[in-house]
């Protein structure tokens, strides 16, 4: 274990105990969250990030521990394992050299290498390999055995060869040069099944296409993949031949006379029949696997600012699920996001009931004393805040466009059933959207993150690693936030340090049978809910208009005798230590110091004591769309218009602007410097003004950009070295055409 900890440190630039120290923690149960908020002083306060890194890293090499001890007995069991076998294999350091280790043991289907050494063939490729003096035609003549269907010495030397090529394919160092030659100078090239071209029309910018390995981005590799998994497409991934070919040679063939030209034989025949497969399968694997841990790194980064959304809070809100011949939804909400009411007005075309649906609005939001209206933001969105905007209501009612994506994906989902089993798709699609206005990070938690259309190929990558991923960034972003435990729902609950669904479950039906929880330490009542699971979620929980007002803070309960100690010290209670900054100002900390709690967790204290219940999420701001610009054809080139960027992917930004069709920043035209990664400079949610820089009103495409002077033309540079597919005639359009028409193609 010692050994691991060290090879972690080495690679994440950690240190050796503090890498102990996480995975001991981890070991003992604890979640990311809480190690990194309630056990800075073991871990040398470490973030969130470089815990989850930690943690995957030791799983990696556990995993890697199982393979290497299924190896030992593999080989053990066949009676061949030696003292510097079992040397290297315990050394190795990856998976793909421990496999490279293993390949000449591991158990295997007849061959044509393993028929020719029932041949009796094997003693005349040691003496081919070998590259002795020697007769090759009268050696290879000694074993023409036409018992043993060894007609010839052509035969005889072909069987040779066979096992020679088994043997170079098996050679550990042989692999790695080979498979280091594909990881550097493999290509990938695609072409079109023939008859596949109008079927497959998507992918016509791949119909012929060639691009080295370790240089292509991710999202097209996982278009090509997708490609090739509809069918459309045939992918090969490899080095030129004859580059693998020499090298081959120049590990095996010793001389140039008939022995060493079979040698060479067996070195292209091993290539072509072994090696390139099995490592064309590797790389494959290789490029996928990065490609999905680059598509999955967009879709986090892009989920955390979208759940973190600033919330409206706790308001009497109506929700309207616009639509035309079908009518716009209405459904209003109390301060709980209890539903009140719900019924379906026809403001727009084409039943155009606007003074009729305009008494309704009005009705509605005297009778359940409606403080802010959310609009879902498809179809008819600015047709019916149009509507809405110009009823008459107070302007003290909020008016706010809400991003509907996988609101549908929610109303016909097992949760919104058991919410409202009474109640049609329609209506708890509207409920959604009022809910995600007042709170977006309770509502979103509800749905697949898969389903909110951020990110990119999220239905190609690795499945497995995506969950993980994204329920990270949910539990991260729960934890962070805090939850209500008397009005939270299950699925939110769920997410909370050291409870699970079972848990959060047993919760919800603790709470409806009993009330109301009075303190944290009622938790304790809960069946199943033992020791290790309070400390865990306790602090993330939180009690408002609770008689401890620490029990609505952040502050874990293990510590509130501390803070008992702080209040007397200083002459008063918690309640004052809390309402009183000069009491919070005579405390001295180092009077607190000890040896399980440091000045990190008391720092973490006192800023909790300062804003009790604080939510670390941004203040609500309204915003508003350009009046008067409602569809694409109302856009004109050189427009500088209010959006909100919808989604970053690795070639630029999605902003919704208002006209029911996102327009693209390329990642060219995010900055007025050179951007290599646009998370670096937008997120989404964040508000812009980008210029409309193209419209094509026929494909439905809008260019955008943030540029200070996108028209601006830029210098000529040197013209870079072109690869072969960029010289084709096909290839001569500019990157960003093609990465605009990916775009519109896969989005």
């Amino acid at each position: 274990m010692t050994d691991h900890y060290q090879r972690i440190s080495g690679k994440l630039s950690i240190r050796v105990n503090q890498v102990q120290s996480v995975v001991e923690l981890l070991d003992e149960g604890a979640t990311v969250p809480f190690i990194s908020r309630y056990r800075k002083e073991r871990t040398g306060s470490l973030d969130e990030v470089a815990i989850t890194a930690i943690r995957d890293q030791i799983e990696q090499l556990r995993e890697l521990d199982k393979r290497r001890k299924s190896i030992l007995k593999s080989i053990e069991d066949q009676g061949l394992l030696t003292t510097e076998l079992a040397s290297k294999i315990a050394h190795a350091e990856s998976l793909s050299e421990l496999e490279d280790i293993y390949l000449p043991y591991k158990p295997k289907k007849r061959t044509r290498a393993t028929i020719a050494k029932e041949k009796g063939l094997e003693p005349l490729a040691s003496f081919l390999f070998k590259q002795a003096s020697g007769n090759l035609n009268q050696t290879a003549q000694n074993y023409v055995d036409p018992k043993k269907e060894v007609l010839s010495i052509d035969d005889a030397l072909q069987g040779a060869r066979d096992i020679i090529a088994e043997w170079i394919n098996e050679d550990q160092n042989a692999r790695n040069r080979v498979r280091q030659l594909f990881i550097k100078k493999g290509v990938i090239t695609s072409k079109v099944f023939k008859g596949k071209e109008e079927e497959g029309e998507k992918f016509k910018d791949y119909f012929e296409w060639s691009e080295e390995v370790s240089r292509i981005p991710s999202h097209r590799l996982l278009a090509l993949r997708r490609g090739e998994k509809e069918k459309v497409l045939s992918l090969n991934i490899s080095p030129e031949e004859l580059d693998a070919i020499l090298l081959l040679e120049k590990q095996f063939v010793k001389t140039h006379d008939a022995l060493g030209e079979q040698v060479k034989m067996a070195c292209k025949d091993s290539y072509k029949r072994l090696l390139k497969p099995s490592m064309e399968t590797e790389v494959r694997l290789l490029s996928k696997t990065k490609a999905d841990t680059e598509a999955i790194k967009v879709f986090a980064e892009n989920l955390r600012p979208l759940l973190l959304a600033p919330p409206l809070g706790q308001k009497n809100v109506m929700s309207i699920d616009p639509g035309f011949r079908t009518g716009c939804k209405v459904v209003c909400l109390d301060r709980q996001g209890k539903l009140l009411h719900f019924e379906a007005i026809y403001p727009n075309e084409p039943q155009k009931e606007t003074i009729r649906s305009a008494e309704t609005i009005k009705k509605l939001v005297r009778e359940f004393n409606i403080e802010a209206i959310a609009i879902g933001n498809g179809t008819a969105s600015r047709e019916t805040e149009h509507f809405v905007n110009s009823v008459g209501l107070s302007q003290e009612v909020i008016v706010a466009m809400v991003n509907e994506s996988g609101a549908s994906i929610y109303s016909a989902s097992e949760v919104a059933r058991e919410e409202f089993p009474d109640q049609d798709v329609t209506v708890r699609g509207a409920v959604s959207i009022g809910r995600r206005l007042m709170d977006p990070l309770a509502e979103l938690v509800k749905i697949d993150p898969k389903s909110i259309g951020i990110g990119q190929y999220q239905h190609d990558v690795d499945q497995n690693l995506l969950k993980t991923s994204l329920d990270d960034v949910v539990s991260s972003c729960v934890n962070s936030v805090g939850v209500e435990l008397n009005t939270s729902s299950k699925q939110l609950l769920t997410y909370i340090s050291g409870l699970g669904p079972q848990l959060a479950q047993n919760i919800v039906d603790f709470r409806n049978e009993n009330g109301a929880f009075q303190t944290r330490e009622d938790l304790k009542n809960v069946p199943r809910l033992g020791g290790k699971a309070y400390e865990q979620a306790a602090g993330f929980l939180r009690i408002n208009n609770a008689h401890n007002l620490l029990d609505n803070t952040a502050v874990h309960p293990e510590r509130y005798d501390i803070v008992k100690k702080m209040a007397s010290d200083v002459g008063g209670t918690i309640n004052d230590l809390i309402q009183d900054r000069s009491k919070r100002e005579a405390v001295n900390l180092n009077n607190y110091v000890s040896q399980d709690v440091g000045l990190p967790t008391l720092e973490d204290i006192m800023s909790e004591l300062d804003k009790p219940g604080r939510d670390p999420r941004e203040a609500f701001e309204t915003f508003q769309f350009e009046e008067g610009v409602k569809g694409i054809e109302d856009l004109k080139v050189g427009m500088k218009l209010p959006g909100i960027i919808t989604n970053v992917t690795k070639f630029g930004a999605f902003v919704d602007i208002g006209v029911h069709q996102d327009g693209l920043v390329h990642i060219s035209q995010l900055a007025d410097r050179f951007v290599s990664d646009p998370n670096e400079v937008v997120t989404i949610n964040q508000k812009v003004e980008p210029t409309v820089t193209e419209v094509d009103a026929s494909r439905k495409r809008i260019s955008l950009s943030l540029k200070s002077n996108p028209f601006e033309k830029q210098s000529p540079k040197k013209k870079p070295v072109k690869t072969k597919s960029e010289r084709s005639p096909r290839n001569e359009e500019s990157m960003e055409d093609r990465l605009k028409l990916l775009q519109n193609k896969f989005k």
